[in-house]
C-alpha cells in the first residue's frame, strides 16, 4: 500500500470553490480500481487548509490516479487557481 498526504491552502474567498473541486476529484477517485481510500479534510478552525489522506494498493495505482482525467483536470488545472499545494508525502506501512 502506498499512502500519500496532501496540504492545500486555499486563496482568501475561494474555499467553497476549492471544496467543490474537492468534491468533484474526491468522487472520481473513487471509482479507481487501485484506490482504497480518498478523503479530503477541512481544518476545523482554519477555513482556508484542507488536508487530503490518499490511499493507493501500490505505486502503479498512484500512478494511474495521477494520470487520469479528472486528476489532470481537478487537480493540476482547477485548484492551483484557487490556492496552493503547500506539502505533500509519501508514505507505506511498516507493519
Amino acid at each position: 500500500m502506498v499512502v500519500l498526504a496532501v496540504t492545500w491552502m486555499a486563496k482568501v474567498g475561494r474555499e467553497s470553490d476549492v471544496i467543490a473541486v474537492f468534491e468533484k476529484l474526491s468522487t472520481e477517485s473513487r471509482k479507481e480500481p487501485g484506490c482504497l481510500m480518498y478523503q479530503v479534510h477541512k481544518h476545523k478552525t482554519d477555513a482556508r487548509r484542507f488536508f487530503v489522506y490518499e490511499q493507493y494498493k501500490d505505486d502503479a495505482a498512484l500512478e494511474a490516479h495521477r494520470s487520469s482525467t479528472h486528476f489532470l483536470q481537478f487537480a493540476k488545472k482547477d485548484l492551483p487557481k484557487l490556492g496552493d499545494r503547500t506539502e505533500g508525502h509519501l508514505f507505506e506501512p511498516i507493519g
